[in-house]
């Protein structure tokens, strides 16, 4: 982080997130795009993607990249980015953040939705929720998931992403 270098992107849209595994580089934008680099960032390859929403948020987990949008989209890839699939959320709201820890995936977005999935995208349980707020942001750390949201909300989760209580902001 001490020197950076402009790249060329191969989209002009917005780029809303960016995450690393398995040695690549991908990133999700606007009209559902998707870019990716398997040389640490110094060039980048459009990937096809399944949908045509935007794109806000992109984690990485068990091998597996999960990306997610408005209308309740979702979308997967298990070739490091290559190729994508739908997967069904079950509601139509936006997501705005996705994260991955002990095993689970969790996203977060509009009305204070959660949902979850144990099996690596795949499929998505609706979670409990105590806001109705936008929930902007999602992470996973000492066994312990935590999202963030409009008008200050935190909530955690300490079972997996099953139960949220309100914390304190």
């Amino acid at each position: 982080g001490s020197s950076f270098d402009n790249v060329t992107s191969p989209i002009t849209t917005a780029i809303k997130g960016v995450t690393f595994g398995n040695n690549t580089f991908v990133t999700v934008g606007t009209s559902g795009k998707i870019v990716r680099s398997t040389d640490y960032g110094s060039s980048w390859d459009n990937a096809t993607s399944p949908i045509e929403t935007y794109l806000n948020g992109i984690t990485f987990g068990n091998n597996t990249f999960v990306g997610v949008g408005d209308n309740g989209s979702i979308i997967r890839s298990t070739d490091n980015g290559s190729s994508w699939d739908n997967a069904t959320s079950g509601i139509s709201q936006q997501f705005q953040g996705i994260t991955f820890g002990n095993n689970t995936f969790v996203a977060v977005g509009q009305s204070g939705k959660i949902v979850r999935s144990t099996d690596n995208g795949s499929s998505w349980d609706n979670a409990t929720s105590n806001t109705s707020n936008l929930l902007y942001g999602v992470t996973f750390g000492n066994k312990t998931f935590v999202a963030v949201g409009y008008s200050g909300n935190i909530v955690k989760s300490m079972d997996n992403g099953t139960n949220w209580d309100n914390a304190t902001s």
